[in-house]
């Protein structure tokens, strides 16, 4: 729920230079008061906002902060109705499965500071620790045969490439199917879940889970995982963060877009994956998703990407297959 705090916050971000304490009054409907106190309580959380009598209020600095204030500064007041912002929860995505279940509209938003049981695919948790990532999930009710799923998937990696390419001056890769590489390190993975009603098998949902390693460290990655995932703060060499409310609120633009373009700008979703797609070409190993973790794996080259988004592989038996679910590890020679 926004907050006094949140609204003020906002003024100050897409202010250009000072703002008086009338004009924030005046605005926002409330009295000069709360605005003082208002701004007193964002000093408190770290804030750094000066104030000079006859001109108002500066915003100089603010903390990295995932708050709903600092969404709204990038996003229309209405576009937040449909938007939760919490420090902590469990999973992003069992929170909205529960507002889906009780009638929330396309394009609710859920997005979390970090998550004590963040999931990833084939049932992988996902590091989900305070301060530095966004955990984000974004509900559907497209109109779907369930079996092409993976295509809404494909679509989501495209929206957060071109999220982090316009507010980090950065274009990622893609490997399929979802997971966002930087320097072939992975930054960000989607897990995508559906909801069918069982009697008429239609899709009732389908809600995309985002987690994105915005800030990290390497040294904030246990061990294992630091040949693998990264930052895109860290590969991209900023020495500054990066905004995590700014990048949130462009991944709600981008998957609001999905959500009025499906499935009608197919070709563009389609022409964005291909061209970010790092898989093909490559020699890859591959397991099935429901025996991934025993199954000797099958080797073989990406060949391309088919229409439908699955992976054309030719295998070194000689025949080719067409992947639409699966781990596919690319093999470095």
């Amino acid at each position: 729920m926004l907050s006094t705090k949140d609204h003020v916050i906002s003024k100050l971000i897409k202010a250009d230079g000072y703002i008086s304490g009338q004009a924030l009054s005046d605005e926002l409907g409330i009295s000069r008061a709360a605005v003082n106190t208002a701004v007193k309580a964002l000093k408190e959380q770290g804030y750094d906002i000066t104030s000079v009598t006859n001109k108002g209020y500066k915003l100089l600095n603010m903390p990295d902060i995932l708050s709903y204030g600092q969404i709204m500064s990038y996003l229309p007041k209405s576009r937040m109705e449909k938007i939760t912002v919490l420090e902590e929860t469990d999973s992003t995505n069992r929170v909205l499965k529960e507002l889906a279940f009780d009638g929330a509209p396309e394009g609710t938003v859920v997005i979390s500071d970090c998550q004590t049981k963040g999931r990833g695919r084939l049932g992988r948790s996902f590091l989900s620790p305070a301060g530095t990532g966004i955990y984000f999930s974004y509900l559907m009710r497209p109109e779907i045969d369930p079996a092409v799923i993976s295509t809404v998937t494909c679509w989501s990696a495209v929206a957060v490439s071109d999220s982090i390419s316009s507010v980090c001056g950065i274009t990622p890769s893609i490997k399929w199917v979802n997971d966002i590489l930087i320097n072939d390190m992975k930054v960000t993975g989607i897990l995508t879940e559906m909801s069918v009603e069982p009697e008429i098998g239609a899709v009732s949902n389908v809600i995309i889970g985002i987690g994105i390693n915005v800030n990290e460290s390497p040294s904030d990655f246990p061990p294992e995982l630091r040949d693998i995932a990264s930052s895109i703060r860290y590969e991209s060499g900023r020495q500054d963060p990066i905004n995590r409310s700014e990048l949130a609120a462009r991944l709600i633009l981008e998957m609001d877009k999905i959500a009025s373009g499906f499935p009608t700008d197919q070709d563009r979703y389609l022409k964005a994956y291909r061209d970010h797609c790092s898989t093909t070409g490559l020699d890859v190993s591959v397991v099935s998703a429901h025996n991934h973790t025993s199954e000797t794996p099958r080797l073989g080259k990406a060949v391309c990407i088919n229409d439908d988004f699955s992976l054309k592989v030719l295998f070194e038996d000689g025949h080719t297959e067409d992947l639409s679910s699966g781990e596919v590890s690319v093999r470095r020679r």
